[in-house]
């Protein structure tokens, strides 16, 4: 696994893109945990107001909200991470660096060990620094306090990796498929985005869909994975809301995890490089 993971890191280590998205990627997270106080003061100075609620006032970031609060908005810079992924695995065809590999004596199963274990370190970094930015604002912020109420709903935590995990291995498949880095970076962007979340809204909202159709958008491929962690802010203008993992929607993320992994090594095996 070590000599995998040399392997890997060799490719990347001097391509600047790589390095690019990486920062891109910390300092949008960053950005969206630690710059929501900003955005209620901006929304505070524009005269919003949420049922007579001051913006100020919002507890986004006490313990232990603030989990949920910040994996849902992080989630949407998955889109970020794949990218990362896909230039990986198409710089494989465009520079010819795996047949090579293959000529030098690396198995098609020991480069997919390695795209896995580039998901698997970019997901559990990405984890990490959720994490990290979550526990210090909420420490500086949040006016509940214990350790107790500071670790609960950790739930979320595992279920951003879970999210991560799973939506890295389909930019996986899905560039093996088609190895054209722009081609995939807009098709993808456009479909988690865009296209898959459109479609939903409008299955589920159309008057004239059969109500036997409207529920299989919880099986999207994406959709799913927006569903892992609900969204949390209908709290704040005093409704119901969802604020734990639904065990449900977790096994349908693992099955798609699933799904992803046999893919990825379907297309790979099957491939002519």
């Amino acid at each position: 696994m070590n000599r995998l993971w040399q392997i890997e890191w060799w490719k990347l280590k001097n391509y600047r893109p790589f390095w690019i998205l990486v920062i891109m990627y910390i300092v949008v997270v960053i950005l969206i945990t630690c710059g929501g106080g900003l955005f209620l003061q901006f929304l505070k100075k524009q005269g919003a107001d949420f049922n007579g609620i001051d913006p100020t006032l919002i507890p986004l970031y006490d313990f232990p909200d603030i989990w949920q609060n910040m994996t849902y908005l992080g989630s949407f810079c998955k889109v970020i991470l794949g990218f990362i992924v896909v230039i990986s695995v198409a710089n494989e065809e465009s520079f010819r660096t795996l047949r090579q590999n293959i000529i030098d004596g690396l198995s098609k199963q020991e480069f997919l060990w390695s795209k896995l274990l580039l998901i698997l370190g970019l997901s559990v970094g990405a984890t990490i620094l959720m994490f990290l930015c979550a526990l210090l604002m909420g420490s500086l912020y949040s006016s509940s306090g214990g350790m107790q109420q500071v670790f609960q709903s950790m739930d979320f935590i595992w279920a951003y990796f879970l999210i991560l995990l799973t939506y890295l291995c389909f930019c996986f498949w899905v560039t093996l498929l088609l190895p054209r880095t722009g081609l995939v970076i807009v098709g993808l962007f456009l479909y988690t985005i865009i296209f898959e979340p459109f479609f939903a809204l409008f299955l589920e909202n159309f008057p004239y869909i059969s109500d036997f159709i409207r529920p299989s958008t919880a099986f999207f491929p994406v959709r799913s994975l927006y569903n892992l962690i609900p969204v949390p802010f209908s709290k704040f203008l005093l409704r119901e809301f969802q604020e734990f993992v639904s065990l449900k929607e977790t096994m349908i993320v693992i099955g798609w995890l699933g799904v992803n992994l046999f893919l990825c090594r379907l297309i790979l095996h099957r491939k002519d490089w």
